[in-house]
């Protein structure tokens, strides 16, 4: 079971680097409108995935896995994750497949987000009441009250207009490069084989490995928390080591392997100073992990696996 994780591991890191949404200056590119290419395979993978996954749930081969909806947590969270992501310049499934190809600050990301899922557990008992009341997992599957015609229908509504506005956006950018569709097409198909009950039964996720590997490093294996994400967070581990050997490998075998800790993107907005992308980085990766725990998924949980499946938590995040 380890070496089929890490194999979808790889599979999914792989996709990432293919059409270079794991770097840098994609995902601040979004940030700073310059740059669509996260936003239109994100897009397309959660229309296409929506589909898939709906026609499962309808044959019967699988059940959602909803996050549930928790209005507090789930807005304020993802409020500080989003600016976690703005300033690091990565998600959290993106850094060690960035770290593979030399990026230093995903490293240094790495470090402040371990940091903040450490934090995340030790005041686990004091923020869990702050996070306000859970509405349960409710879903546009949850809400149509199972009926398949307006339930299909809403699903295609929904996956097809997601999927026409990443054509859209690609047509705006003015872009040749088709790399983000098959990335996007290898997102749906990734997430549709990984919810199979023959296979994972449970979708991507990345977020949780952070605090689980904090505790684990620190010590702090004993408390509530790291009981309550030790089964996500031990299949996370073995999933994105074979992200990084994914972003390693093909740096290798390209000889585009680089040492980098300033990007071209930062550098124009920031400057080229290494000690001032060192501590951003750091607080940025803390951000990241800390708004992520809160609102209890991350780009890879809520944003690709919750949204695909509808999730009203996820659309909120």
């Amino acid at each position: 079971m380890d070496i089929t994780i890490f194999l979808f591991g790889f599979l999914f890191g792989f996709a990432m680097q293919y059409a270079h949404l794991n770097r840098f200056n994609t995902i601040s590119g979004m940030a700073t409108l310059e740059d669509f290419t996260m936003a239109k395979t994100m897009g397309f993978a959660i229309g296409l995935g929506a589909i898939f996954i709906a026609i499962l749930v309808g044959l019967g081969l699988v059940e959602y896995h909803i996050k549930p909806i928790v209005p507090v947590a789930n807005i304020l969270g993802g409020l500080i994750f989003g600016l976690g992501m703005a300033i690091l310049g990565y998600c959290p499934g993106t850094l060690p497949i960035s770290l593979g190809q030399g990026a230093l600050d995903a490293l240094v990301g790495i470090v402040g987000g371990l940091l903040g899922g450490l934090c995340y557990t030790l005041l686990y008992e004091h923020i869990a009441p702050l996070r306000g009341d859970s509405l349960g997992s409710i879903s546009v599957y949850s809400l149509t009250g199972q009926k398949p015609f307006l339930f299909y229908l809403i699903t295609l509504i929904f996956g097809g207009a997601l999927m026409y506005v990443a054509f859209l956006l690609h047509k705006k950018g003015g872009g040749k490069n088709y790399r983000w569709l098959i990335t996007g097409i290898s997102f749906a198909i990734i997430n549709s084989i990984m919810i199979l009950p023959g296979v994972f039964d449970r979708t991507i996720g990345a977020s949780t490995v952070y605090p689980y590997a904090a505790d684990l490093i620190f010590g702090h294996t004993d408390g509530p928390y790291f009981e309550k994400i030790t089964p996500s967070g031990s299949f996370q581990i073995i999933f994105l080591a074979g992200a990084f050997l994914a972003g390693l490998l093909p740096a290798l075998i390209r000889r585009d392997f680089r040492l980098k800790m300033v990007h071209e993107r930062w550098e124009k907005y920031k400057g080229d100073s290494v000690p001032r992308r060192i501590i951003w980085a750091f607080v940025g990766g803390f951000l990241l992990i800390f708004g992520a725990r809160y609102a209890g998924g991350c780009a890879s949980g809520h944003i690709l696996s919750g949204v695909m499946q509808m999730g009203v938590g996820s659309l909120l995040f």
